[in-house]
């Protein structure tokens, strides 16, 4: 697929060519594979007698959740007919390759719950690693709220675009996607669209920024404890993993309904609450990149007993 024209634009395109790819490669010279997956790596094929185990983010969000996707595109009619029946063979080919692994690690007990339903399998929770030493507290807090994330119509963007608009908060926006020229259509003033930005400058709006939005729901969501290693705390909607990591009043405050409104009176609480920095920073940490390294490592253990002297160190 590396020959595919404008791979970098279109790959989005090619989605029906990747169960094809992932199938082709050849993990024959490997006792253990270990894949990381939201979408097709579980269909990876092993040689027999070789352990697969699968770390899963999601099953295909696009594929069972296919309506919501489809609801905010612009596709016409007879494209949506095209693009569902090709959904539906997508799904059946899921649903084959979620056979394939030997062990699935969950990355929250929503996904965890997802495996369960859609595929009937049972997984292991093991929430993802977050690289707390990255932040660092600031020593003042600016007067901006701050969005983290790729700018894809799922990641309800525009309802904190629309939140902030409408009150006439500082909202900084720092990522890029496809719905990046819808947003600033409906942006007011106070809203800045960053686009990437180098690691460096992250850390310090996170550091800086009042607290992150987050307006969709995860299925885990690492920004949120990035940006509670930093000691701010998060808006976000409750559901997803939101869920599993944020106390309401302790690191973050919740919305309930997908709306700009509710975001807003959300935001009204936050702004009259108290918030102790470290104790935001103490609850991140418990899911450091260390925390999580020990937790792998002690299930590869349990389940591998060749894995018993294996280092996640890098290799130079």
């Amino acid at each position: 697929m590396q020959v595919l024209p404008a791979k970098a634009k279109l790959y989005r395109f090619y989605f029906m060519l990747y169960p094809f790819a992932v199938e082709t490669v050849d993990l024959r010279a490997y006792d253990l594979v270990f894949t990381s997956c939201y979408g097709y790596a579980k269909g990876i094929k092993r040689r027999a007698g070789a352990v697969h185990i699968c770390y899963c983010h999601n099953p295909m969000r696009w594929v069972w959740q296919f309506p919501e996707y489809i609801a905010r595109t612009n596709l016409n009619r007879l494209e949506k007919k095209l693009l569902s029946s090709l959904i539906k063979l997508l799904k059946m080919w899921e649903i084959r390759a979620a056979a394939r692994p030997d062990f699935f690690i969950a990355n929250s007990i929503v996904v965890a719950k997802r495996l369960r339903d859609n595929f009937g399998i049972a997984s292991t929770v093991i929430p993802p690693p977050v690289e707390t030493k990255r932040f660092s507290i600031a020593e003042s807090v600016d007067d901006f709220y701050l969005v983290l994330s790729r700018l894809l119509p799922h990641k309800r963007i525009d309802l904190a675009v629309e939140a902030c608009s409408k009150t006439g908060r500082r909202l900084m926006v720092v990522g890029e996607g496809p719905d990046r020229s819808r947003l600033e259509r409906m942006a007011g003033s106070t809203v800045s669209f960053l686009g990437h930005l180098p690691d460096e400058q992250v850390n310090s709006l996170a550091a800086r920024c009042r607290a992150l939005i987050l307006p969709g729901e995860e299925d885990f969501g690492i920004t949120p404890l990035e940006v509670n290693s930093a000691g701010r705390p998060v808006v976000a909607f409750r559901g997803g993993g939101a869920l599993e990591t944020i106390i309401e009043n302790l690191n973050g405050v919740f919305f309930d309904v997908p709306s700009s409104g509710s975001i807003v009176l959300a935001m009204e609480r936050l702004e009259v609450a108290e918030w102790n920095s470290i104790e935001i920073r103490r609850h991140a940490e418990q899911w450091d990149t260390t925390v999580f390294e020990s937790r792998i490592l002690a299930f590869l253990e349990a389940h591998m007993p060749m894995c018993a002297n294996v280092s996640l160190e890098p290799v130079s």
